[in-house]
């Protein structure tokens, strides 16, 4: 094999009248502050300040996602740091001129040397005089102190751990582009099922709960998580350990600096069975600690919640939502409570069947219509808002209820709940999902608005959000959604939004987002702009990705990070589920007095 000036580490004379990096002292500096050489700075491609490539050193290696670091001397002042992070890699022999030359190679009858050059996009420059790197400087694996430099961790006074990079070491997340300090929200992109978009929004969740980034205890503790469960079961046991949990994992923890186990404070929430009375949690792998979720009659005229049946986007576009809106202002005037249903023009209503049809009555009726839409608007538009409140009926029935005490705990509340409410959607169709969003969504902003603080912080985990907040048209819900990604920083509230194509999001929505996190993509999708933070390489590379592996984009850094967080701590489906502690086994309904949860007087005698 040929052997030319510069292989094996050696010197290839000076360059630009300094030796590798600042001579034979500034190699053994750089050495001893970064890591290990591992090559030079390419002469034969041009090296700019954002980026150059490097020449790996024979019996070295680099590869993608590998962090380096480099120096340049300058006459007159201390040295220029050039940290940056391979974004691409490759190998070729030199001095073949064909490409049958490789045979010929192989053989060893046609000598040349295979060389292999990465390509690494600058991170930072310290101090920031942006000079290239000069060719033949050594080139350094960054390591240690060195590392955190490059990657801007020494800059984050809140770290938050998101797993370990391709080196094996802890790759971070600044807190204060999660907490609103300095920004907020994060979205996450990738083929459902295999993306593991949800594993890494509850690892995050987690990570965030039980690394002490939220500053005390106290306000740790207060600090609440909204998670709306969508597919499944697998999120209603966030609170038992995983049986599947090793060692290894253990010891992945730890190295982030987190103990490995379950949430330890959640609480479910489920819907009601469909045609049961006693409005049992429709779930069926977990048997304790859920509580039923629904709306009163009476709440749901009050409240002003008949916009939110209406909540496709392609509703807005129609004419009917001018009905939608006075019949909802006509509700919130004239129904009156009485005893868990309403009274409607002296007629009592005890059920939301009975509510539509009721309406429908009055608005098909020509001397009552006016009373409720006004005089404006035309026959057909009220026949369009009736025949779409008549499909509801079956959606939304077991959701607004009249038929049970009202004193009986019913409302998804954050504030009066545990760290982490669960809120599972997976049995109810795609209207009823909607509106338990909406709706929730709702009365939690408007809470936190009411509060007038940040703190404590509200993290809302959903999935789907291409169904919530699609690019084109409005919706209540996407309304909800907007607010929040445009004011939720200053009030506290982060969305934590996760779906398989950001391309149909809501731009603003994503736009608003300071934390952008691609797993697996499908090549379509992620030719799409939304993606262009991505490099060339990792665009490539999302097309490839394994469950577990996150590409990390913060403002911090100017490249992502490639992440790969560890398996779960808590169960992630039933199969895997431990015994979880005994203060979870209970549910507000359990934990109360049951005659208050049937609504008896409170003088009552026991009646035995």
């Amino acid at each position: 094999m040929v052997k030319r000036a510069g292989e094996n580490g050696a010197a290839a004379g000076p360059v630009n009248g300094v030796s590798g990096i600042g001579g034979i002292g500034g190699a053994a500096r750089a050495a001893e502050s970064t890591g290990t050489m591992v090559g030079r700075v390419l002469g034969t491609a041009d090296a700019t300040p954002l980026q150059f490539w490097v020449a790996v050193a024979p019996g070295a290696y680099l590869q993608l996602d590998d962090v380096v670091v480099t120096e340049r001397e300058l006459p007159d002042q201390p040295p220029v740091r050039i940290a940056g992070v391979v974004t691409a890699v490759r190998a070729r022999h030199e001095g073949a001129q064909f490409d049958s030359d490789v045979f010929a190679i192989a053989d060893g009858t046609l000598p040349a040397l295979v060389q292999e050059a990465a390509e690494v996009t600058s991170t930072r420059v310290l101090p920031e005089v942006y000079v290239p790197p000069a060719p033949g400087a050594l080139v350094y694996r960054a390591e240690g102190e060195a590392r955190a430099s490059a990657l801007y961790f020494d800059q984050m006074p809140k770290r938050v751990p998101m797993g370990f990079g391709r080196d094996g070491a802890p790759v971070y997340l600044n807190a204060e582009f999660l907490d609103g300090s300095r920004g907020a929200h994060v979205s996450i992109s990738g083929i459902s099922g295999v993306a593991t978009k949800t594993s890494f929004a509850t690892f995050l969740l987690y990570s965030v709960f039980r690394s002490g980034v939220l500053g005390s205890a106290a306000e740790t503790a207060n600090s609440r998580a909204l998670i709306f469960n969508v597919k499944g079961e697998d999120l209603l046991f966030l609170d038992h350990p995983n049986t599947r949990l090793d060692a290894s994992t253990v010891d992945a923890y730890a190295r982030l600096g987190l103990t490995a186990g379950p949430f330890p404070d959640v609480r479910v929430y489920a819907p009601p069975r469909a045609g049961d009375a006693s409005a049992a949690p429709d779930v069926s792998s977990r048997l304790s600690g859920v509580d039923t979720f629904y709306w009163t009659l009476a709440e749901f005229c009050a409240d002003r919640l008949l916009p939110y049946v209406f909540a496709d986007a392609d509703d807005e576009r129609q004419q009917y939502t001018m009905v939608v809106h006075a019949v909802t202002a006509h509700l919130a005037r004239v129904a009156q409570p009485a005893d868990g249903g309403i009274t409607l023009d002296g007629t009592r209503l005890g059920s939301y069947a009975d509510l539509v049809d009721h309406v429908v009555a009055e608005l098909g009726d020509d001397g009552t219509r006016a009373l409720w839409t006004g005089t404006a608007v035309g026959l057909g538009t009220v026949n369009a808002f009736a025949r779409r409140l008549i499909a509801s009926k079956r959606d939304l029935g077991r959701l607004v209820r009249g038929d049970l005490a009202v004193r009986r705990p019913h409302a998804i509340n954050t504030q009066e709940s545990a760290q982490v409410t669960v809120v599972d959607l997976h049995n109810l169709p795609d209207r009823a999902q909607r509106f338990v969003v909406g709706v929730t969504l709702k009365a939690e902003f408007d809470r936190k608005e009411r509060a007038g603080t940040a703190r404590p912080l509200l993290f809302v985990v959903l999935d789907e959000l291409n169904k919530y907040a699609p690019r084109d048209g409005s919706s209540p819900i996407k309304e909800v959604l907007l607010d929040i990604a445009e004011r939720g920083r200053s009030l506290g509230v982060v969305l934590i939004g996760a779906q398989q194509t950001a391309s149909e999001v809501e731009r603003r929505i994503v736009a608003n987002s300071a934390v952008r996190v691609v797993g697996r993509l499908d090549p379509a999708e992620a030719s799409r702009p939304e993606y262009g933070f991505l490099p060339a390489a990792q665009r490539q590379r999302a097309l490839l990705a394994k469950p577990g592996t996150m590409f990390v984009g913060q403002p911090e850094i100017p490249v992502p990070l490639c992440v790969e967080f560890p398996f779960p701590a808590w169960a992630t489906r039933p199969s895997e589920a431990g015994d979880p502690p005994s203060h979870t086994l209970r549910s507000i309904v359990q934990s109360v007095d049951p005659f208050a949860v049937v609504g008896a007087p409170a003088d009552d005698d026991i009646p035995f």
